[in-house]
C-alpha cells in the first residue's frame, strides 16, 4: 500500500548545495520527511532504553518497539532513496554523470537490507 502523503508531485530537480555549485544536495522535501521519520525512530529508541532500565521489562514489548524503530528507519531510507532517484538519478544523463551516479547508488545499496 502506498502512502500518498509521502509522494512528491513536484517536478524532479537536481538541487545543488548553496555552498558548492558542483555538489548535489538532497531535495528539501525528502530531507524534511526523512528527518521526521528519524525523529520518530529516535522516540521509539528512547522508549526502548527506558523500558530496559526497569526490571519488569517484558521481552515482547521490547521486540515490538525494536520493530517500530526498524520500520521508521526503513521508511526514512525509502524517502531518501526516492528523493535521490527523482532528483539525481533521473537527471544524471542531462548532467553527464550517469556512470558516477549509478556506481554511487550501487555502493549505497550494498548497506541496505
Amino acid at each position: 500500500m502506498t502512502d500518498t502523503r509521502e509522494q512528491n508531485t513536484a517536478e524532479p530537480t537536481a538541487p545543488h548545495c548553496p555552498t558548492d555549485s558542483a555538489h548535489l544536495c538532497m531535495p528539501d522535501d525528502a530531507r524534511k520527511r526523512a528527518r521526521h521519520r528519524l525523529s520518530i525512530a529516535r522516540g521509539h529508541l528512547e522508549s526502548i532504553v527506558k523500558m530496559l532500565e526497569k526490571e519488569d521489562a517484558y521481552c515482547v514489548d521490547v521486540l515490538r518497539q525494536i520493530k517500530a524503530v526498524q520500520g521508521a528507519l526503513s521508511g526514512a531510507a525509502d524517502v531518501v532513496l526516492r528523493g535521490h532517484l527523482e532528483a539525481h538519478v533521473a537527471t544524471a544523463a542531462d548532467r553527464g554523470d550517469t556512470v558516477e551516479i549509478v556506481e554511487e547508488l550501487m555502493e549505497a545499496l550494498r548497506y541496505r537490507s
